[in-house]
């Protein structure tokens, strides 16, 4: 009812124009006027006419009008609200303030696409990069945006950066190395992330003698809340061990729902050979990988959700196999991690033969605080140092 009001309130100078021009003579002949009897007898009629016109009447159709247009408003704009209403995860204690809400355009700008693609190939000629792939989705970060990551689990100050310092002392250094990262590269947006491990191999068989352990939902709820106080996106690893994909990442779907949640899978911890995480370095293959995509690109549709970031740590051949068959979604937006530790050189030397000699789509970069050190003159690299890379990495995490 108070909107119909308002409507007749903002309308009342149409209204009163209305009924002004539904009182005089021109309306009938909307010719220009002839001065004869006819014309007079026009008028007349025309006056009698209005006369016997109910005023009540007329209001009553011109706000029945309104109604019917404040009620148009109104269901219209439920259904907006409903559309856009933000996905609150069942079993958890996520609340809606902290979703995202993600405002995609309506079309991608293919023309600013192709400038940046072109610029982190970075020069090289090779014809590997950049990769021939469709253009992705509307809302695709990449390659628009830098992220760089903080890496890590609640469990464990060992695991990485996330989890080892207070949130405050954490935000702050990450908001450092995002400082870095953007005066490094004026051109490219750098955006911050927590890459949470909502799946980690361990030691320990479990009841089920698969060596994994999944977080609680409940830590899952704190990264998520910790993100949206910076405006940050999320991703949740996953480390399969003696599990595999197929049945750990649809566990995690209710998650995967919100937009501003994206996913990496670690090869290094998937143990097909059986054995005990940590005693050999573990592989996934094109279809696992494949599987963990098409799976994405399914929840992206029917939810009509911005591309996913699909995020695959590498740093050996064999870790992933059969790389030429993995299959790119518009849905799905693809990085190939290089995962190693170590001197500068051997960094780069990893980067170039496993991740710029087998293209997939997106390449990203990994450093760490403590484990770029452990060697005799050894250092962790610098944003300027990375950035020389071809292509140039879009996704920085530090651990």
């Amino acid at each position: 009812m108070l909107i119909i009001k308002q409507l007749v309130r903002q309308n009342k100078t149409r209204l009163g124009t209305f009924l002004a021009k539904s009182s005089v003579p021109s309306l009938v002949n909307p010719l220009p006027m002839q001065h004869n009897m006819a014309s007079n007898s026009a008028v007349q009629t025309a006056r009698k006419y209005f006369s016997l016109f109910n005023f009540n009447k007329a209001l009553f159709i011109i706000i029945g009008s309104l109604t019917a247009n404040a009620l148009m408003s109104c269901t219209s704009s439920s259904a907006e609200q409903e559309k856009n209403k933000p996905i609150v995860v069942k079993d958890s204690t996520i609340k809606a303030d902290s979703v995202v809400h993600t405002v995609m355009p309506l079309v991608l700008d293919t023309a600013l696409y192709n400038e940046k693609m072109v610029r982190i190939v970075n020069g090289d000629s090779s014809g590997r990069w950049p990769v021939k792939t469709a253009y992705p989705e509307a809302g695709a970060i990449l390659p628009f945006k830098r992220i760089v990551a903080y890496y890590g689990n609640l469990y464990s100050k060992k695991m990485g950066v996330l989890g080892e310092y207070p949130e405050k002392e954490m935000f702050q250094r990450l908001n450092v190395e995002v400082k870095k990262w953007q005066a490094a590269d004026t051109t490219m947006e750098v955006i911050p992330a927590l890459h949470y491990i909502a799946v980690t191999a361990q030691g320990y068989a479990g009841k089920d003698n698969k060596y994994r352990l999944r977080m609680p939902f409940k830590h899952i709820d704190s990264i998520i809340k910790m993100a949206a106080k910076i405006n940050a996106i999320v991703f949740l690893d996953v480390q399969v061990a003696l599990s595999n994909v197929q049945t750990e990442i649809p566990l995690l779907e209710q998650y995967l729902k919100m937009p501003q949640v994206h996913l990496g899978i670690d090869p290094e911890f998937s143990m097909k050979t059986g054995k005990k995480p940590g005693t050999v370095i573990g592989t996934m293959d094109a279809a696992d990988i494949n599987f963990v995509s098409d799976y994405l690109a399914k929840l992206a549709k029917a939810n009509n959700l911005p591309p996913k970031i699909l995020v695959i740590h590498r740093f050996t051949h064999a870790m992933v196999t059969n790389y030429k068959n993995i299959k790119i979604h518009p849905e799905v937006q693809m990085i190939m991690d290089m995962d190693g530790w170590g001197a500068q050189a051997r960094k780069f030397t990893t980067y170039k033969e496993f991740i710029y000699k087998e293209p997939v789509e997106f390449t990203g970069f990994k450093l760490f605080y403590k484990n770029d050190f452990r060697e005799k003159g050894s250092r962790m690299l610098t944003p300027a140092e990375v950035l020389k890379l071809k292509p140039q990495p879009v996704y920085i995490q530090y651990q």
